[in-house]
């Protein structure tokens, strides 16, 4: 009886990781906003294999896993709420120890606190002009 229930319930937890699911989450900012913090997290997590980035469409498709687990193809989308941007993750797994969409949510709320505590870029500085009005030579 204790094996079947074991088989039981390992069948159940496979079962639900073979299903797709969207998860979604809106943010209170814009999605040009969001939009870096997410590309910030494919590029330089170390986490992610990127399949695919449209920066026009704000969506991104990329893999995880492939050590312990198999390898997963994911992506993510953004759709804007008039001041809001809803973060849509369509993820092939989520089990008992790997929660694919919740971790990458972390991740881009890590990488948006800290793109948020970084300096503002600085303006391009302009050469001052020449003396004597550029091509002008002196007397």
């Amino acid at each position: 009886m204790k094996q079947i229930l074991i088989a039981v319930l390992l069948l159940s937890a496979f079962a639900g990781t073979a299903v797709a699911k969207t998860h979604r989450d809106v943010y209170d900012l814009p999605c040009t906003t969001l939009w870096p913090a997410v590309k910030d997290t494919l590029r330089n997590s170390g986490k992610y294999g990127i399949v695919g980035i449209d920066n026009t469409e704000m969506t991104a498709s990329y893999n995880i896993g492939g050590t312990l687990t198999a390898k997963r193809t994911n992506s993510v989308v953004l759709n804007a709420q008039g001041d809001k941007c809803e973060m849509q993750v369509q993820s092939a797994f989520a089990g008992w120890t790997t929660d694919d969409a919740g971790d990458f949510k972390k991740r881009v709320d890590a990488s948006l606190a800290k793109l948020k505590a970084a300096p503002p870029a600085e303006a391009p500085k302009q050469d001052a002009p020449p003396p004597n009005g550029g091509d002008k030579k002196p007397n």
